[in-house]
């Protein structure tokens, strides 16, 4: 693997796509945990049922790493030159989506699991009502996905064409 400013700003990218959803899920998991612990100290059998809202803020997560993976899997593994300066660049800028949009849902997403949590807490029939709620903010991120990894996509197939040919 060459280090080159192309490589660099792609790598650059990567690590805003993960880092940025790690951070949102983090804080989002803490929030959830938070409402979590609450309801688990009054009515402890309703721990197992809670694991569900503390996990659905970190998909964004996973999201970020799938994005992080393709662009580093044309860096750092395999016999590819890597990205040029503006590949590197388009890059960064396709990280951007799943990045902030990642770490906005996964806040707003925990928000919502957190308020569920005791909806749940006051009557255990709405449970499916709760999931439901607490999962369409993910509808978003998914968007957010969808743009970096068809924007990764599209970049990585372009033509090359030596400069000033």
């Amino acid at each position: 693997m060459d280090m080159t400013l192309g490589n660099a700003l792609a790598m650059l990218g990567a690590a805003l796509a993960i880092g940025l959803c790690g951070i949102g899920a983090s804080f989002g998991m803490a929030i959830v945990q938070r409402a979590s612990a609450g309801l688990v100290s009054e009515k402890p059998e309703k721990y197992t049922r809670t694991l569900v809202f503390q996990l659905i803020p970190t998909t964004a997560a996973l999201y970020g790493f799938v994005v992080a993976f393709l662009v580093m899997q044309n860096v750092i593994l395999g016999d590819a030159p890597g990205y040029g300066t503006w590949e590197g660049a388009m890059i960064l800028a396709a990280c951007l989506p799943i990045g902030l949009v990642g770490l906005a849902s996964s806040i707003a997403q925990a928000k919502v699991c957190a308020s569920v949590i005791m909806m749940y807490g006051k009557n255990s029939e709405l449970y499916g009502r709760a999931i439901t709620m607490a999962i369409f903010i993910e509808f978003f991120a998914l968007l957010g996905l969808i743009v970096s990894i068809l924007s990764i996509l599209s970049i990585n197939t372009m033509p090359y064409v030596p400069y000033g040919g």
